[in-house]
Formats: structure tokens, C-alpha cells, sequence
């Protein structure tokens, strides 16, 4: 209930609707009391033949009888204190009763006909009357409910979203995206269905019980509170259920949430499940998982089929109990049972039918109120679920007091990094991902990352826009720590272009203009433009406003990396990451990609993350970084490299046996130490760079020439 009482400020919003609900609820609940009650009548009619008129009329001699009695009474000397209080009470009750039967006779009695049957057809279209305006005041209270409801979850919608996207990528890539989308569509789905429950049955249900024993109370209270023995068993009944359908519904969700991600997992690699016929296997995981669920979701089943009979046996035993005295008091005309008096008077059949009318008027509530009990807690639970979401951290913390960052144009450092990624648990202890990395780098450079997968090179260059914090060290740009500068200002200086090109749903014209949302339709066009972009969209039906479908599907590798370099030229950074850009392309997608970088780099400082350094690359390239297991093993010209770090020239030797025979001579490692090229210094090659590239060319020519001469002979 904490988690369901965080609810409240999203309802407390539309608070006038909530007002209008509650009251037509009430509405409600005096409707159905009064409908019961008119029993009472019905037994007068037909079974006792006694005219209304006429049974007022001898009700208030009675009561004018009970007055003179009690007023006797209180006249006769030596009573007992007791005594007296018991006597100025009956004379109260008669002399209240008096008042409203006088005020019936002469308010109500005219309109009441004489003729039984008349009498009869009246109170029957009185209860039609009062059944519609009840159902006409339910239905406004529904309406009323589920627009509140709707109202709240949308803000609740909004929000959790709001705060996602406040959380950093480790953190939400830890938690997964089935989760994430589990939490959204089903969780918050069975918030709503808990809002509805509180808005509606929850509030309606109880003020009709409530209105019930009002009525049975003004009846009879003495046996009214004999049928209450059995609530606090309800109550403990209810309290042990509540534990376990918490933690059923809990394990449930959690299910839910791995049938998301088996649905996530198959249809985003759908091509392999077809190319290695998974289709069986993916079944059968989904239907372990499915299967998971049911069992889970039987013990929900189980506690809810237990909660509704268990509630309506209590219920019936509460109101035998009053009943059973009830009968006795009719039967033997008398008005209390071993001395304890149990009524005011003595009691009638029209009384006691009333009464059990009454009471059984409670159990239909009591019956809808345990048949939602199982919803409620499963709401509490999903509840608690969204809110878990609310209350996770970012590991990525916004400055307190944070400095103006003007553009980048001085250097970039890197000192002393360490970092670990995060673990779900506190038990898991990852390896360093990057150990004691010290780097810096000039302002205009363009820096090669090249090692083997696993060294560390995308962890270091995503630590520029803060993906990531590292654990030990600073990054800092033109001298300034990035953790004391504004997430919006640092990253509003750095362009990015992943390996893994991700599009959205939108046009190809929305897709560039997505870094740049205020960009001129000129200015998006002329990023287009360098780009190369308008070579593949003057081909498409639509051009421009050519839809790319979901994470740009509809366009081929090269041309998703080519809409997403134009993002990044019209986003117009000072740092640029191309993290692998042309890893997935084709060799003329790749070729026109380079020519582009070629311009667009002047300028800017850029790291291009690879794993294999091209000749197209070392044109532009003026520095490369080798790492190698989470060190900065090496850093300078490409020549350089290749005379004193192995590494390196493994990477380049397994690169050109990967171009295909002797495309590219190997390089033999000369003895020389790593230490004569040193890590944090900054380097301009770009001269013997481009000569060290065009021999490149000319070896491959020469290659190709003498394969052309072997073949033709």
C-alpha cells in the first residue's frame, strides 16, 4: 500500500473528478440501500394484506403508547441509575420515531394509494425508477474513474520515461531492454488496472456495505453487531492472502519479463534463427519460459480461487448469526433471548425480513470487493515494480555548480584511467576494462584506436560524452574535468557514428535532422550533400521523405552509415567518435565515406575507432593509439609503429593476409623497445603518412598486375 499511496499525486491532479466520483458513488450506495429496503414494503403488501396508510397510522399509536410507557416509568421512584438510562433511552427512540412517522403521514402517505395492488405496482415502479437513476449514476462514476485513471497513468507514463532517459547507458543496459518494456507495457497496464479498482469497486462497493448496515442498524442494532463477529477473521484472512499474492504476482512479472526478452532475442536476430533453422529451438525456449509463467501465474489462480469462497462463507456465517436470534425474537414475540435484550421491541416478520434483506444486501459487495483483492495486490505489486524503476540512480551524476564549457580547441587528456563496468550484483567482480590509460591528445588530431576486440578501445573513447564515468582518473577537455560541465553542454561538442547504425522510423530527412532540430532545410540538405547522401535518395520513389522503415531496414548498410555521417556533419562538432563507421559498408560506400571524413575533419578532433588501418585512413590519420587488454600499449606514426611495437604489426599482418594473399607485404618487427615511442606525446606524421599510403597503392598495382600476367600465361 506505501507504493500504491506514491500513486496519489497523479490522481490527486484531477482531484474535481475524483470529488464527482466519490459523490456519485455515494449516490450509488444509497440507491442500492433503498432499493433493499423497500422489502420491507413488499412484505407488508402482499404477505401480511395490511395497507401502508394503516400501518402507519397503528406505528405511531404505538410509538405514542411506547412514549407513555417510558414516561411512567421514569416517574416511579427508587430506579436504579441503570434503570433510568435504559428508560430515557427507549423514551428517545419512541419519541424519534414518532417524529418521522408523523412526518411520513403527512409528507409521504398522500401519494401513497389505498388499493393493495395499486399500492404494489407503485412500489415497482419506484424500484425501476431507483435500479436506473442507480445504473445511470454507476455509469457517470465509471466514466469519471477511468478518465482519472488514464490522466494519472499517462503522467506516471510520462515520467518513468522522463527518468529512463535521465539514467545513464550502463545502467540501462544492465537492467535490458525486455525489462525496461516489460515495466512499460504490463506493469504500468496493471497499475492502471489497480487505479481503476480503487476509483471504482473499491470505493463503491464498501459505501454500499457500509449504507447496507447503516440500514440494519437502525433496524435492529443489537443483531447488526452479532453479524460483525466474523470480520476480523475476513480481515486475517485477507492480511495472509495479501503476503502471498505480493510475492506470487512478483515472481509472475518477473516471468513476463523473460517471455519479453525471448520475444526480443528471436525477432531481432531473425536471421540467424532462419539461416541455422532455430526456429524449433526458439519455440522451445519460448514455451520453457511460457511454461515458467503458467506456473507461476497458477499460484495467482490458486489464492484468488481460495479468497472469494473463503470471504463469502465468513460472510454467510455473519449473517446466520444475526438471523438465527432474529427468528427466535419473531417466533416467541419477545425481545430478549436469556436476559439479554436483543431489541427495542418486540420484533415483526416485516422487520426481520427487512434485516436479512439488508444483510444480504452486504454480501454482494463483500463477494465483488475478494474477487478484486487478487487484482488489487497484483496493482500493488506492479506498483512497486514501476516505482523500483523511479528509484534507480544514474551512475552518471550532473554537477552541483558546473562550469561553462566554451568550444573544444586546445587538447583532450585522458590521465590515469581505470574502469570496471558495473555488475548486477555486488558479488560479481568484473576485470578492469581499462587500466591505468594515460592519453593526450591535441586539438585538430585525428586519432586511429586500433587493438583486438576486448582491448579497450571503444570503453576509452566512450568515456568522451559520458556513457561512462571511469573509476579512477579524469578526462579532461581544454583543461576542464567533463564530469564538471553539463551532460547538454559536453555533448552538444561531440559527434558520434557507431558501427551499429541506428535509424529511426522517420524519414530520411528527419533521420539528419534529428541532431539539429532548429537546422534550415538548406543546412540539412547540405550535410546531405557531403554526405553523398543524394546519390542513393534521388534513386527512391520519394526521395527525401523516403520512409527508412525500423532502424533504417529499408536502406542498405552503406546507406545507413551515410545518413548517419550527415547527422553527425550537421550536428557540427568539435569532437567526432566514428566508432568501426565503415566496418559493415561496401568498398564504394566506403570510399566515399573517407572522402567526406577527408574534408570534414579539418579542424576537428577526431578518434576513429578500427580494426584494421586502411590507406584511405592514413591519409587523414595524424596519430595512432594501440591498445592491447585495457592499456594504451602504444601511440604514434604509423612507420613509427611498425618499427617498435609488435602488436601493432601483428594487427597489420593479419589485416593483409585478410586482403587476400600478398596484397600488402608483411612487415618484419626490427628490434626495437616499445619505450622509444612514448604514449602521452602528440605527433604530426601526415607528410611521411601519405607517402607510407601511396606506396601501399603502388605494391597493390604491382600485385594485381603480376596475378593479370600469371593468369594469362
Amino acid at each position: 500500500m506505501d507504493q500504491l499511496a506514491r500513486l496519489l499525486p497523479y490522481v490527486w491532479r484531477n482531484r474535481s473528478k475524483v470529488y464527482l466520483s466519490v459523490f456519485f458513488a455515494i449516490v450509488v450506495a444509497l440507491l442500492w440501500a433503498a432499493t433493499i429496503s423497500m422489502s420491507f414494503l413488499v412484505v407488508k403488501v402482499l404477505l401480511q394484506g395490511q395497507s401502508l396508510n394503516d400501518y402507519v397510522s397503528a406505528e405511531i399509536k404505538e410509538a405514542e403508547v411506547a412514549i407513555k410507557a417510558a414516561e411512567v416509568k421514569m416517574m416511579k421512584p427508587n430506579r436504579e441509575l441503570k434503570q433510568q438510562d435504559r428508560d430515557r433511552s427507549d423514551l428517545s427512540d419512541a419519541s424519534h420515531r414518532l417524529v418521522v412517522l408523523h412526518w411520513i403521514q403527512k409528507r409521504v402517505m398522500p401519494w401513497v394509494p389505498r388499493d393493495q395492488f395499486d399500492t404494489y405496482a407503485l412500489i415497482l415502479g419506484i424500484l425501476v425508477i431507483a435500479t436506473i437513476l442507480k445504473d445511470a449514476a454507476m455509469f457517470i462514476q465509471e466514466v469519471l474513474v477511468g478518465s482519472v485513471v488514464e490522466l494519472a497513468v499517462m503522467s506516471l507514463r510520462k515520467d518513468c520515461f522522463r527518468h529512463a532517459l535521465r539514467l545513464d547507458y550502463q545502467t540501462l543496459s544492465l537492467k535490458g531492454n525486455s525489462d525496461l518494456m516489460s515495466r512499460f507495457t504490463n506493469d504500468i497496464g496493471l497499475v492502471a488496472d489497480g487505479l481503476s479498482l480503487l476509483g471504482g469497486k473499491i470505493v463503491r462497493e464498501p459505501l454500499k456495505a457500509i449504507a447496507c448496515i447503516a440500514g440494519a442498524f437502525y433496524v435492529n442494532w443489537h443483531l447488526t453487531l452479532l453479524s460483525l463477529v466474523f470480520v476480523p477473521l475476513m480481515a486475517g484472512a485477507f492480511h495472509r492472502y495479501g503476503k502471498l499474492l505480493k510475492r506470487a504476482s512478483h515472481h509472475m512479472m518477473e516471468r513476463m519479463s523473460r517471455i519479453y526478452k525471448s520475444l526480443e532475442e528471436t525477432f531481432d536476430g531473425l536471421k540467424i534463427v532462419i539461416a541455422y533453422n532455430g526456429a524449433r529451438r526458439a519455440r522451445q525456449r519460448f514455451h520453457r519460459e511460457n511454461k515458467d509463467y503458467y506456473h507461476k501465474a497458477m499460484k495467482v489462480v490458486r489464492i484468488d480461487a481460495l479468497t472469494n469462497p473463503t470471504t463469502e462463507s465468513l460472510a454467510m456465517f455473519s449473517v446466520c448469526l444475526s438471523l438465527l436470534p432474529g427468528a427466535y425474537l419473531v417466533l416467541r414475540q419477545t425481545d430478549s433471548i436469556w436476559g439479554i435484550k436483543l431489541a427495542s421491541q418486540t420484533m415483526e416478520i416485516g422487520q426481520l425480513s427487512v434485516l436479512y434483506a439488508l444483510l444480504a444486501g452486504t454480501l454482494d459487495p463483500i463477494r465483488k470487493l475478494s474477487s478484486v483483492y487478487t487484482k488489487l495486490k497484483r496493482a500493488g505489486a506492479a506498483t512497486e515494480r514501476v516505482f523500483q524503476m523511479m528509484d534507480w540512480k544514474p551512475l552518471i551524476k550532473e554537477p552541483v555548480q558546473p562550469q561553462l564549457m566554451p568550444r573544444h580547441s586546445q587538447s583532450i587528456s585522458f590521465k590515469k584511467i581505470v574502469f570496471k563496468y558495473a555488475a548486477l550484483t555486488e558479488a560479481v567482480d568484473r576485470p578492469p576494462a581499462l587500466n591505468d590509460v594515460t592519453l593526450k591528445v591535441v586539438a585538430g588530431e585525428v586519432v586511429v584506436v586500433v587493438g583486438e576486440n576486448g582491448s579497450g578501445k571503444s570503453t576509452l573513447v566512450n568515456l568522451l560524452p559520458r556513457y561512462y564515468d571511469p573509476n579512477g582518473g579524469s578526462v579532461l577537455i581544454d583543461g576542464i574535468d567533463i564530469r564538471n560541465v553539463r551532460l547538454r553542454e559536453l555533448r552538444a561538442q561531440i559527434g558520434v557514428v557507431t558501427q551499429e547504425t541506428l535509424l529511426f522510423d522517420d524519414t530520411i530527412y528527419e533521420n539528419i535532422r534529428y541532431a539539429k532540430p532548429n537546422a534550415s532545410p538548406e543546412e540539412i540538405l547540405a550535410a546531405a550533400e557531403k554526405a553523398h547522401v543524394p546519390k542513393f535518395f534521388d534513386q527512391l520513389p520519394e526521395g527525401f521523405d523516403t520512409k527508412v522503415g525500423p532502424r533504417g531496414c529499408r536502406l542498405s548498410g552503406g546507406q545507413r552509415q551515410r545518413v548517419a555521417l550527415a547527422r553527425a556533419l550537421l550536428h557540427d562538432p568539435a569532437i567526432l567518435i566514428l566508432d568501426e563507421a565503415t566496418s559493415a559498408v561496401d568498398a564504394q560506400s566506403e570510399t566515399m565515406i573517407h572522402q567526406c571524413l577527408g574534408d570534414f575533419v579539418k579542424g576537428r578532433t577526431v578518434f576513429l575507432i578500427t580494426h584494421s588501418v586502411t590507406p584511405q585512413i592514413l591519409e587523414f590519420a595524424t596519430r595512432i593509439v594501440v591498445m592491447e587488454h585495457g592499456r594504451l600499449l602504444a601511440t604514434g606514426s604509423h612507420y613509427d609503429l611498425l618499427q617498435a611495437c609488435s602488436a601493432y604489426q601483428r594487427l597489420y599482418n593479419a589485416q593483409s593476409s585478410s586482403r587476400g594473399g600478398d596484397s600488402l607485404p608483411e612487415f618484419q618487427l626490427p628490434t626495437v623497445k616499445h619505450d622509444s615511442i612514448d604514449p602521452t606525446a602528440s605527433h604530426s606524421e601526415e607528410p611521411q603518412l601519405i607517402k607510407f599510403a601511396k606506396a601501399n597503392e603502388t605494391a597493390d598495382d604491382n600485385t594485381v598486375a603480376k596475378s593479370a600476367r600469371r593468369k594469362s600465361s
